[in-house]
């Protein structure tokens, strides 16, 4: 059949929705859109970090106009475009129905990183993951939500290691013209400013603006010419600088964020702050109702209605604390605006107001001026009250008021794209009641999970086909990125890398920061045994590893340096690896294709924990201490547990008890499970097992529950 070619009206629309789209990370969630990008250069797409922005300035105007004369890549496009356009007009949305009101009076959620993409590395670990799977579950229920966080020009660090395979830390800066963000800017145009006052200084803020789908998340950047260079650097780097450098960037996020919402004409219900980085925002907000007359009492008053805390971590170097002398030096503003003294501001941030030696805690300010807070999973909840029943004197553990919301993941942003082109292709052709129905539209529901349990509708054969290719995948990846962590190789090092790793073998992933509590090498105290493991012919077992260890601490660097260490020069060579620079697109790569993910903190130190959630959807079996989401996630029959639902109180004999009962795990049930076949080759109780997690985990633990529960539990209550 011929086709017409397409008009040039016809052509401005497409190459401008294009460009619109690549401006919005609605994409990142959307294979169609995904392999549009790819499609116009693929080596660009690998190299580029998926960037679909990168893409359209590396294809000219004229080679992309020109493509999308080709009518089926044409078709391709106005499709998806489509698609985005029906997203972001949709008005017959949970958010509409179920929280209108927000939508005149949003809620602002302030977090000093955000993890949407390895496209914008402007996270440091699971916080700021949580925070960007948060903003995409708020868009995709439509609530009213604004993001707020600091726009860090040179991002987290990139990671590589020096002879002795020790940790190195260099950083390369981001190019905001490169980036799915735009300026804020004014009604002429001119980039949109607030100021903040840090010590005796006035600091500029401008701002960018991140399309989040539905809704926009801002990030503050002080690099500007007004500025002097030492406060143009506070937003270079993920938590980068000493402690002034933190208050200062705490300041900018709290203070900052909270006049640029003004400026905007923003007037949220509620100020959310995921951890207590900006908690200054609370001191912000008092201030404003000073200056329109309200007494210091009214103002604390209505300051605390409008708030809510979610806590993090119950580890004590998470909550951040500052010396008397740097809260003077970095924060009197606050305390001539607040008509406070210097004594009367510290005891805002103090469990003991009267003990002039306790540092200004973010916590404690958080939890003082908040109406509501919360931890991340129940247990975590239960360790939250008794850790800050300090705050709360007279009142039992069981009545301090820090409830819990458990963490989740946004499922499609997280799912690989074979295996989002795997259900679509499957369940549009079972479930689709019209031609082009859309499934991504069930995948958070139950009901769509529960069909996962029918052998009618999804075989064993085909799910562990599905698994095995997974597996080949992961491992070429790793291949790959093996190669290229070694910067001199021969003709031999091709050949050798090409049969690294074994795709028959159980695959075990781990990764994640390396924080010490995490215990990243507790397998390996039992190194004897478990490098006979992995040299089991019948039923061999290979471990791949990942993480970023904070570039202050050793400890976790020691940790890596370990791991390495053995993957390269022990009798697990072959059987071990780790991929360095872990970010989004290696974590993607590696909870699709192992068969299990193995999470062993010491217990109860692991608030949440989302990286096991991330594995459902694939078919990755969880490995787990009972420990944050995974000690409420677990049933028996849907992955397997490390110990039982209690820890020792003594550390070292915690970790001898873990160690022993993770390698009981692994022999007595991971190992044989995987390994029992029968004619068909086929793992039925491993399948089952499979299917037991995808039913019961992945539409649990997803933020699209997580959002709903906020938004009725605390959103919509005061």
């Amino acid at each position: 059949m011929k086709h017409e070619p397409l008009s040039a009206t016809e052509l401005d629309e497409l190459v401008s929705g294009l460009n619109r789209m690549a401006r919005n990370l609605w994409w990142t969630w959307n294979q169609g859109a995904q392999e549009i990008f790819q499609d116009l250069s693929p080596r660009s797409w690998q190299n580029l970090y998926h960037n679909a922005v990168a893409i359209l300035h590396e294809v000219s105007e004229y080679e992309l106009r020109v493509r999308l004369q080709h009518p089926d890549f044409a078709a391709r496009v106005r499709e998806v475009l489509q698609g985005f356009d029906a997203y972001l007009t949709d008005k017959h949305t949970w958010g509409r129905k179920h929280a209108p009101a927000l939508h005149r009076n949003p809620v602002a959620y302030f977090s000093a990183e955000f993890g949407f993409h390895e496209t914008l590395p402007i996270a440091a670990g699971g916080l700021g993951i949580l925070a960007g799977d948060h903003a995409k579950s708020a868009s995709d229920l439509d609530l009213g939500f604004v993001g707020i966080s600091l726009f860090y020009r040179e991002g987290y660090f990139q990671q590589a290691f020096d002879v002795n395979n020790w940790q190195t830390e260099y950083y390369a800066k981001l190019n905001p013209n490169n980036l799915p963000i735009e300026p804020v800017v004014d009604s002429t145009g001119t980039p949109l400013t607030v100021r903040v006052r840090i010590g005796i200084s006035d600091v500029v803020i401008q701002a960018w603006r991140v399309n989040v789908g539905r809704i926009p998340v801002y990030l503050l950047d002080a690099n500007r010419p007004e500025n002097e260079p030492h406060f143009r650097d506070l937003t270079l780097r993920v938590y980068g600088g000493d402690t002034t450098t933190r208050i200062m960037q705490e300041i900018l996020l709290g203070v900052g964020g909270v006049r640029l919402l003004r400026a905007l004409g923003h007037a949220p219900s509620t100020f959310h702050m995921n951890e207590g980085h900006a908690a200054f925002l609370t001191l912000e907000l008092m201030r404003e109702k000073l200056l329109a007359g309200q007494t210091y009492e009214r103002a604390f008053a209505a300051t605390k209605q409008e708030c809510l805390f979610t806590t993090h971590t119950p580890v004590e170097a998470g909550h951040d604390r500052f010396r008397s002398e740097l809260m003077d030096y970095a924060a009197s503003k606050f305390r001539d605006s607040l008509k406070l003294n210097h004594t009367q501001l510290m005891a805002l941030g103090r469990v003991n107001p009267d003990d002039a030696a306790e540092p200004f805690c973010m916590t404690v300010l958080a939890l003082r001026l908040s109406r509501a807070a919360n931890g991340v999973s129940e247990l975590h909840g239960q360790i939250s009250r008794e850790m800050w029943q300090c705050l709360y004197p007279g009142k039992p553990v069981a009545e301090v008021p820090i409830g819990h919301v458990t963490n989740g993941v946004h499922v499609l942003g997280w799912m690989k794209g074979t295996v989002r082109n795997y259900w679509r292709q499957k369940l549009n052709g079972k479930i689709a009641s019209t031609p082009g129905h859309d499934w991504t539209s069930e995948v958070n529901s139950p009901d769509f999970w529960k069909k996962m349990a029918d052998p009618a509708f999804l075989s064993d054969e085909e799910l562990w086909a599905l698994r095995y290719r997974l597996r080949r995948e992961l491992i070429e990846f790793s291949r790959r990125r093996l190669l290229l962590q070694h910067q001199r190789v021969t003709h031999e090092d091709f050949i050798a890398f090409d049969h690294l790793l074994n795709p028959d073998a159980l695959t075990i992933g781990f990764a994640r920061r390396f924080a010490t509590y995490k215990r990243a090498p507790l397998i390996f105290q039992q190194m004897e045994n478990i490098v006979h493991l992995t040299r089991d012919k019948k039923r061999p077992v290979q471990f791949i590893f990942a993480g970023k260890a904070h570039p202050r601490d050793d400890d976790g660097k020691r940790y890596i340096q370990n791991i390495i260490h053995l993957s390269k020069y022990s009798d697990l060579q072959g059987h071990l690896v780790f991929i360095e620079n872990y970010d989004v697109h290696v974590a993607r790569q590696m909870v699709s294709g192992c068969d299990v993910w193995l999470n062993n903190p010491r217990r109860p130190l692991e608030a949440s924990g989302t990286s096991g959630m991330k594995a459902g959807s694939h078919g990755c079996l969880n490995l787990s201490i009972l420990d944050g989401w995974w000690r409420e996630g677990y049933d028996g029959t849907n992955g397997f547990a490390i110990g039982d639902d209690s820890h020792a109180a003594d550390i070292e004999q915690q970790d001898r008890m873990d160690s022993a009962n993770l390698y009981k795990a692994l022999t007595e049930q991971v190992i044989p499970c995987f390994f029992d076949r029968d004619a068909q080759g086929v793992p039925r109780e491993w399948i089952k097992k499979i299917r037991r997690a995808m039913v019961t985990l992945v539409p649990e633990y997803n933020t699209w529950r997580m959002v709903q529960e906020y938004t009725n539990k605390y959103y919509l209550t005061k």
